[in-house]
């Protein structure tokens, strides 16, 4: 399974199946390494973005790495903003279809 919330990828719509196949192809946005899925809104596995343990969840604030999780100012000031992300990886997916 692409996914290490098992539970969540049985209630997912086929759209939101494809969706997050291509984020875990795709890697973290910022390093390319194999990545979690970052919800950039609640409402919607369409509205997520791949992020690395590392960018994603591990609390690092460093010169090689900050978490988005708790710092999140910090990666949008290093990284960029993650509703930017999200759109570019929208129009990458556009392309692929």
């Amino acid at each position: 399974m692409r996914t290490t919330w098992a539970s969540g990828w049985a209630r997912m719509t086929k759209e939101e199946k494809a969706w997050v196949a291509f984020l875990h192809d795709h890697g973290c946005v910022v390093c390319r390494s194999p990545a979690d899925i970052h919800h950039v809104s609640r409402k919607s596995h369409l509205e997520t973005i791949p992020l690395c343990p590392r960018h994603h969840r591990l609390g690092e604030n460093n010169k090689q790495f900050v978490s988005i999780h708790p710092w999140k100012r910090e990666f949008e000031r290093r990284y960029g903003n993650e509703t930017t992300f999200l759109e570019d990886l929208r129009r990458k997916y556009a392309g692929l279809r």
